[in-house]
């Protein structure tokens, strides 16, 4: 049984611009660093999907840790006026 290889970011990096270039076919990029065409493909397919991370510049998509407390008080203050009204409606 053959051994799984491992590859680095860089390298998937490497290779995945190089099929985005367009110079060369996925086949013969993927001879010249004796990979699977379907390998080659998949990492040029990973890379234009995650093109938008890339100037993302490390900012968070979801809410900031201020929103969150402040949406955890509103939550809290809405459930004790709805506690609030239900007891009102059992009298």
């Amino acid at each position: 049984m053959a051994k799984r290889r491992n590859f680095t970011d860089q390298f998937k990096a490497k290779v995945a611009l190089e099929a985005l270039r367009g110079d060369k076919t996925v086949q013969e990029i993927a001879a010249k660093h004796q990979l699977h065409p379907n390998q080659v493909s998949t990492w040029k397919r990973q890379a234009i999907d995650g093109k938008a991370d890339v100037f993302s510049g490390g900012k968070q998509s979801g809410p900031t840790e201020a929103e969150v407390k402040e949406l955890h008080a509103k939550i809290g203050r809405l459930a004790v006026e709805n506690d609030f009204l239900s007891e009102g409606l059992k009298k």
